[in-house]
């Protein structure tokens, strides 16, 4: 078994809280605080969630991790 790791990021909304829906509904788990920042640029505020979960395999570079 090999453990993943994801990091979630995009614009603090909607889009943002069901990506890290999906993910949780797909088998990842919350690993640590979310993240948030200010972009003065675009003048939005940026989230971030890393996600870990254990899934069969070995780990090999390349992996997609996004359907995992």
């Amino acid at each position: 078994r090999m453990k993943l790791y994801r990091f979630l990021t995009g614009p603090d909304d909607k889009n943002f809280c069901l990506r890290v829906s999906q993910a949780l509904n797909q088998g990842w788990e919350l690993h640590g605080s979310p993240t948030l920042v200010f972009d003065p640029l675009r003048g939005v505020v940026i989230a971030g969630q890393a996600v870990v979960k254990e899934a069969p395999g070995e780990f090999a570079p390349g992996m997609d991790l996004s359907g995992a």
